[in-house]
């Protein structure tokens, strides 16, 4: 709970504190290892749906959650208008629907995963049946 309350004093400290404008010497390597990781979680992601791995809900809500970090820092630290455009709709058309397809497949995962749990026919298994 005090977690919660602190996060916003927090932020807003963050927000009025830090500098707006920070050079980095190893900007590449953050960017690269960033990109690296998540097209590592979409990998895994990718290889746990082909074999309805048990931990494929956690590795698609990894890459949801990547991905939508990726969309967010490519929009916050483009420079221009026509930057922050092209990363706008890089977003728009394909980070954040790839994040989206990623939580439903969680989702779908999860649900599918319960219903075995308790003995219950899946939507497909009902379709074979009749």
């Amino acid at each position: 709970m005090w977690q919660r309350r602190g996060l916003a004093p927090w932020t807003a400290w963050l927000a009025s504190s830090l500098p707006c404008r920070y050079l980095l010497q190893h900007w590449n390597v953050a960017w690269a290892g960033f990109d690296t990781a998540l097209a590592a979680t979409l990998a895994l992601t990718g290889v746990a749906a082909l074999h309805h791995a048990p931990w494929l809900d956690r590795a698609a809500v990894a890459a949801a959650t990547l991905l939508a970090a990726d969309a967010w820092f490519d929009i916050v630290t483009s420079h221009g208008a026509t930057a922050v455009a092209l990363a706008t709709a890089e977003a728009v058309a394909v980070e954040l629907p790839v994040a989206f397809l990623c939580i439903w497949v969680a989702q779908r995962s999860t649900t599918e995963a319960a219903r075995e749990h308790h003995g219950l026919a899946t939507t497909h298994e009902q379709g074979a049946q009749s």
